[in-house]
C-alpha cells in the first residue's frame, strides 16, 4: 500500500479517523510510513519510548503486558484497521504494553512529531481524533472496572 489514494481509502475505514474529511485524510496519508513485521517480531516494547501510532493494514498482532513478577498476559489482539500506540502519541510516555506480530503484519506508522504538527494545524481534525481517543479510554476504563468473566 504505497499510493496516497489507496491509503486515504484505507484510513476512511479506521475508527480513529471516522468523521475526518478527505482533505484531512490526505494530509495524514502523506505522513504515514509502511512497515512489515514477521511473526514473532516486536512492534513496540513495553516501557520503551513511543515511536508513533501504528495501524494494522493486514495481519494480526497482540498486546502483552509483562507484570512485576515476570508473568505475561495478553491484553488485546489487533487486526486490520485497528490501531495502537495512541497513548504515547499524546504524552510521549513509555509504552504500556508490548505488541508482537502473530503473523506477517503490515502497518502504517505515523510519527508523534507528524501527528502533533497535524493536530496543531487543524483544530477540527484534533477535535475529532480527541473524541475518538476519549471514547477508547472510557471503554478501557469500564473494562478495568468491570472485567468480563
Amino acid at each position: 500500500m504505497a499510493k496516497i489514494d489507496e491509503i486515504v481509502i484505507f484510513l476512511e475505514n479506521v475508527p480513529l479517523f471516522y468523521g475526518l474529511k478527505t482533505r484531512q485524510l490526505k494530509q495524514l496519508a502523506n505522513r504515514f510510513v509502511p512497515r512489515t513485521y514477521l511473526p514473532g517480531n516486536v512492534i513496540i516494547k513495553q516501557g520503551k519510548g513511543g515511536e508513533g501510532l501504528f495501524i494494522i493494514v493486514s495481519g494480526q498482532a497482540e498486546a502483552i503486558i509483562e507484570k512485576a513478577d515476570d508473568t505475561k498476559a495478553v491484553v488485546s489482539q489487533f487486526g486490520a484497521t485497528e490501531f495502537f500506540g495512541e497513548v504515547s502519541m499524546l504524552d510521549d510516555g513509555p509504552r504500556t504494553a508490548s505488541v508482537i506480530a502473530t503473523e506477517e503484519t503490515e502497518c502504517l506508522v505515523l510519527s508523534r512529531s507528524h501527528f502533533i504538527a497535524l493536530m496543531k494545524n487543524d483544530a477540527e481534525m484534533a477535535t475529532e481524533v480527541a473524541k475518538t481517543l476519549a471514547r477508547n479510554l472510557r471503554r478501557a476504563a469500564v473494562k478495568i472496572q468491570f472485567p468480563s468473566s
